[in-house]
């Protein structure tokens, strides 16, 4: 068997089986879409969370009553604007609700100067840049995306204030100033009977963690009991841009949760409307992720704290945690502690805040290959100071890793290629006699010691590791743009005057002529084919994935030059 054309036709159908996914994505059906009823004034508390017992008994009201619920009216309180050194935000005073969160280091868009200043030379026009940072939350009912919060009384006990009540501020923006590693934002609620809540947002300098303090001081002269509750509410992105890996796959977009029993557990919009969760565990996260980042509640390590997610009848959906209930004895205080992480998802940070927060960098299910080698490019990227670089460090370590599996597919090849010119002989010899031509041919192969399978082994083990790493150049956000040299200023998008691309196939072409032709001349057309069609995909893929691509093509000539040399050499 000719390995390469194996895996040509193999590596072909994956692309177009990804292509296919990719339109399906983007002109399928899609599913619809309830409409967004907003009614002046109504106070809808359906997102708030349940007991159990309570979502068992809405659960099956929905099935059996299904109603249209309204949802609140946008709030028309006023807000607390915060900016620290990396992100920059508002607090809505009804309910502390983080909305409008910016990503300061991370622009929209990244102007390419090289480019520009090429393209300008050329005659060609230059696209306006959006270099407005990044919106994580955001308060536009079109891609409405918050982090509420909040404290639920128990039964027979003063009400709390839930996301819904109006708290007040002593300013109306904070800044974390030069100098300054910490900003902490208080917010206050009181109530007739002399209940006292304060919400504390604390910041610091450098991260995108906010803790949340919910003090509550009971100068009511009886007990209050109730708990706090955290989520996260999100109307689902129905737009491709932004979630589309470049050649036909989708970065995952929804709901996960991580639990000390089950992990890392994805839990989609999908998954959502026809279940609600219901998780008791002891630590662990809630989350909404999507392509580069990702936000996530994690509740107290130590305590017992329960999942839940719910599905509102108007296109939102709302995932979240909320804690045991807490008795506060009259004239005493307490507090409810949770942290927000709200940002990029760069593993090493996201492995000091929570345990398993870093596995919302998504490696699909070869996560387990996909660690090392992002590991093994962060270390050299540690050293290199440049991603591009990184990359050609991983493709060398990778071909001296399978450097013994290589050796003995690009024997086996040249070994073919050897005997070649005796196997076309025999096809002509018996064209009219198929089972005697494959005698023939066996016979041939066991005079000569050649294994035609010799090199399909080898290049099946490597196939998951360059997946793998197809994987890690494509979700992982430090190579959003990132440059590598000279018109390679962003190594997560295509090549902007396509000149990987041309090399890449160029390197392909070289690579196949060192091959065994295919004996029949139709499948020696085909084949021929492979490189065009190679680098018509290859355009639009990034200029990360296709640098990979090039110096491995490079690599593979190299060394199956100088064995195929070898091989002829020896007679």
């Amino acid at each position: 068997m000719d390995n390469i054309r194996f895996v040509l036709i193999v590596t072909f159908a994956m692309l177009v089986f990804m292509l296919w996914q990719a339109w399906e994505l983007d002109y399928g059906p899609k599913p619809e879409m309830a409409a967004i009823e907003n009614q002046e004034g109504a106070k809808a508390k359906d997102d708030l969370p349940a007991t159990t017992a309570e979502m068992s008994t809405q659960t099956e009201s929905t099935k059996h009553n299904p109603v249209s619920i309204p949802v609140a009216a946008a709030s028309t309180s006023k807000t607390v604007k915060i900016k620290t050194d990396v992100i920059a935000l508002e607090i809505d005073m009804q309910g502390g609700t983080v909305t409008n969160l910016d990503l300061l280091k991370y622009p929209v868009e990244k102007a390419n100067t090289v480019v520009n200043s090429l393209r300008k030379m050329i005659g060609m026009q230059v696209a306006e840049i959006d270099t407005a940072p990044v919106r994580l939350f955001d308060n536009n009912q079109e891609k409405l995306f918050v982090a509420q919060s909040g404290l639920i009384a128990g039964s027979g006990f003063a009400a709390a204030p839930d996301h819904y009540t109006i708290f007040s501020s002593e300013q109306d923006s904070y800044t974390l100033q030069p100098g300054q590693n910490s900003l902490t934002v208080p917010l206050t609620w009181t109530d007739n009977n002399g209940l006292i809540i304060t919400k504390l947002f604390t910041f610091k300098r450098g991260s995108y963690e906010i803790t949340l303090d919910q003090k509550v001081r009971n100068n009511s002269g009886k007990a209050w009991s109730g708990r706090q509750y955290s989520q996260l509410l999100r109307v689902p992105d129905t737009s491709s841009k932004g979630n589309m890996l470049t050649g036909g796959m989708r970065a995952y977009n929804g709901g996960v949760i991580y639990t000390e029993k089950n992990k890392y557990q994805k839990i989609s919009f999908e998954d959502m409307a026809e279940e609600t969760l219901d998780v008791i565990t002891e630590g662990g996260w809630v989350a909404m992720i999507q392509h580069y980042f990702a936000s996530a509640w994690i509740p107290p390590a130590d305590k017992e704290n329960h999942f839940y997610t719910k599905e509102l009848k108007d296109g939102r959906f709302v995932i979240g945690t909320y804690s045991p209930s807490l008795t506060v004895e009259a004239n005493t205080e307490a507090q409810f502690v949770s942290s927000l992480f709200a940002g990029p998802k760069i593993q090493p940070m996201m492995e000091k805040i929570a345990p398993g927060l870093e596995l919302t960098v998504d490696y699909s299910v070869l996560t387990f290959i996909g660690k090392p080698i992002y590991w093994l490019l962060n270390k050299i990227h540690n050293v290199i100071g440049n991603w591009g670089v990184a990359i050609i460090g991983v493709t060398l370590c990778i071909k001296l890793l399978f450097f013994p599996l290589s050796q003995a597919s690009f024997k086996s090849m040249a070994k073919m290629r050897k005997i070649q010119p005796r196997l076309k002989e025999l096809q002509e010899r018996f064209a009219d006699d198929r089972p005697r031509f494959n005698n023939e041919m066996m016979a041939l192969y066991k005079k000569e010691k050649v294994n035609p399978l010799g090199g399909c082994l080898p290049i099946l083990v490597q196939i998951p590791v360059f997946m793998a790493l197809y994987w890690v150049l494509s979700e992982t956000v430090e190579f959003r743009q990132a440059p590598f040299m000279l018109w390679i200023q962003d190594l997560s998008i295509q090549d902007p005057f396509y000149i990987l691309p041309l090399i890449m196939g160029l390197t392909m072409k070289i690579q196949q002529s060192l091959n065994p032709a295919p004996i029949d001349p139709i499948q020696a057309k085909v084949m021929k084919m492979f490189p065009i069609v190679f680098t018509i995909f290859f355009l639009f893929f990034p200029a990360g994935l296709v640098l990979y691509w090039v110096v491995n093509n490079t690599l593979s000539i190299i060394q199956q030059t100088i064995i195929t040399k070898q091989i002829e050499k020896a007679g």
